[in-house]
């Protein structure tokens, strides 16, 4: 075939070498596989159901095409959503599953959406409380069996003859520059916006990426999926494993990822931090139980992994590894499946202290960064040795510019970079500086060319005093302590600098058991004085490492751990800084009231 331009024409590259399992998902319980033939048919049919129903080209402007809604976490129904829309030159508008009935009639609104498909009845319901207020919407599909909406099995019929004449017809007028998606983002603060993706955007960042991951050595090309698909992050992943030749294994969700994996023996995987930050959580709650030899076996392990450096040549430190591997390290591997090779990260900052865990353990961290904006990705660490560093996002994806600005903000610019936002001309004028895109990230570049991120433009703030702090690096750095699950730092416009921090309860509780403290719950353990001691020796441990102004001066203990479902977190796992210092403005003012000391202490 000619040299790929749109993202469907993965569907060429796939019909050369067929798979009996290129897509695979539970059905009731067990696994289906979908060949690349019944993948093509079913995309085939529901690109001449939509044409029947209407849906077109328009006037080839991205405001004048059609657009068709989705909402789903990931299946093997998205995807072929997705290329069915494609090929038939409309536009894609997915959303989040757990975005609120508010904000889906705003964007369903905003992108005038002529029909949407979503999984299951929750989601329907939720779609119907606004579906009155959307007058662009026709109708509502689902996936799943449900009595009263209508299943989107009804669209697949017989194809006719001639039906790959006409779908060539229009899938030829469509170019590597036409918007293939739009994708509002989640946003950590404010309205979402809609970031317009053409198939130039995010097939550069495909085929870029892809000869990244084709350094990783994988016998089987088999990849499981779990991230929302709406993400840019998963979806641009997805389309490297169409293009070169992976099957994908959907899990059913996030509950089952382990036992997903244990099933589908990926080689890969993306995740976001979070994901891995409660994986090693359920690992060290399973040493903690150990008793004898054994838990001094895996304590040690765990020990010799922290220690881990990209090119340690030492030969004992090499003896050690080798020991604790075999000892414990497979075992880890052997409980997702025994092929894990490579885990890519994006989303947020990985401690490096989990990246050198699951390395030293023979999974090896491929931590990048990007924005929505970018299709994503700006640049990612490799597989190769050479092409890694602990701390930093990798150096810079092929064909990807960046330079520092004055003030330390990375500018980017290349083939992947959005046309724009969507109906918002101002936004994007703001953004997009003569070819430039300002990310609102800090960072710097480094001698051999590692792009190393130091905080986000926006959540720097200035105390009282005029000193700025980057809250950022803190967090990172004190959350390399288990006992602490989350953390925010405050102090915009204050005298000091102070912090949330949600106790790691899961390390906590076999800490109290050992130090003989009754667990009762979660409200009253973090008021012990023995806890509080505890957080207000961790906190001094690490104070010395920033300057003063930086230096955690109190800390409240919180409860309850920051969610997507309560509120606090984006769907991608990033706090929601002004949620959650709205939220918890009288834990925070509390901090401030009376005699500011400066001393750390613990606040309850």
């Amino acid at each position: 075939m000619k040299k790929a331009a749109r993202l469907f024409d993965c569907m060429e590259i796939q019909a050369k070498e067929p798979r009996v399992s290129l897509l695979n998902a539970k059905v009731n319980g067990d696994w289906k596989a979908y060949s690349t033939q019944e993948v093509h048919t079913l995309i085939y049919q529901l690109a001449m159901s939509l044409l029947d129903m209407g849906v077109s080209q328009g006037d080839s402007t991205t405001e004048g095409r059609d657009k068709i809604g989705l909402i789903s976490n990931g299946r093997p129904e998205w995807l072929i959503t997705d290329l069915a829309v494609q090929l038939i030159g409309a536009i894609l508008v997915p959303l989040y599953p757990n975005s609120n009935p508010k904000e889906l009639e705003q964007i369903l609104n905003e992108a005038e959406v002529k029909y949407l498909f979503v999984s299951t009845k929750e989601l329907c319901g939720k779609v119907n409380e606004v579906r009155l207020n959307i007058p662009s919407l026709k109708a509502v599909y689902t996936f799943d069996q449900m009595e009263d909406c209508p299943n989107w099995a009804e669209l697949f019929k017989p194809l006719q003859e001639g039906y790959r004449e006409k779908l060539s017809k229009i899938s030829d007028t469509i170019t590597e520059n036409d918007v293939t998606t739009i994708i509002y983002t989640s946003g950590t603060t404010g309205r979402p916006k809609g970031v317009m993706l053409t198939h130039k955007n995010i097939l550069t960042n495909v085929m870029a990426s892809g000869e990244v991951l084709s350094q990783i050595p994988i016998e089987q090309k088999i990849a499981l999926s779990f991230l929302p698909l709406n993400h840019i992050f998963e979806k641009m992943c997805t389309y490297i494993y169409l293009f070169f030749g992976f099957s994908i294994h959907y899990a059913e969700s996030m509950d089952t990822i382990g036992a997903n994996m244990k099933e589908a023996k990926p080689y890969i995987f993306t995740a976001v931090p979070r994901l891995l930050e409660k994986v090693f959580e359920k690992i060290m709650v399973q040493g903690q139980k150990l008793t004898g030899i054994k838990r001094k076996i895996f304590l040690w392990s765990i020990t010799v992994a922290e220690q881990f450096e990209i090119n340690n040549n030492n030969l004992w430190y090499k003896t050690k590894l080798a020991i604790a591997d075999k000892l414990v390290y497979s075992k880890w591997r052997n409980a997702i499946g025994g092929n894990v090779k490579a885990i890519v990260i994006g989303s947020s900052a990985c401690p490096i202290k989990l990246e050198k865990i699951f390395t030293a353990a023979g999974m090896v961290v491929l931590e990048g960064y990007g924005l929505t904006e970018t299709s994503p990705v700006i640049a990612v660490n490799h597989y190769q040795k050479s092409g890694r560093k602990f701390g930093t996002v990798g150096p810079l994806l092929s064909g990807v510019q960046v330079r520092i600005a004055d003030d330390g903000e990375i500018l980017c610019k290349g083939p992947n970079v959005m046309v724009g936002y969507y109906k918002n001309p101002e936004m994007t004028a703001e953004v997009i500086r003569d070819g430039w895109f300002c990310t609102g990230d800090i960072g710097e570049l480094d001698k051999d060319g590692f792009l190393k991120i130091t905080d986000r433009k926006k959540e720097i703030f200035k105390t009282s005093g005029g000193k700025y702090v980057a809250p950022l690096p803190i967090e990172n750095k004190m959350k390399e302590n288990h006992f602490i699950e989350q953390m925010m730092v405050v102090g915009a416009e204050r005298k000091f600098t102070a912090a949330l921090i949600v106790p790691s309860y899961t390390n906590l509780k076999p800490w109290c058991k050992q130090n003989d403290i009754a667990f009762s719950s979660n409200n009253e353990i973090i008021k012990d004085s023995r806890v509080v001691a505890l957080y207000q020796s961790i906190i001094n441990a690490f104070n010395p490492e920033f300057n003063h102004v930086e230096q955690v001066k109190k800390v409240t203990l919180m409860p309850d751990e920051w969610s997507i479902e309560s509120g606090e977190l984006t769907p991608t796992g990033k706090m929601k800084r002004k949620v959650i210092t709205e939220k918890y403005k009288a834990e925070i003012d509390k901090m401030y009231t009376g005699e500011e000391h400066e001393n750390p202490s613990l606040v309850h």
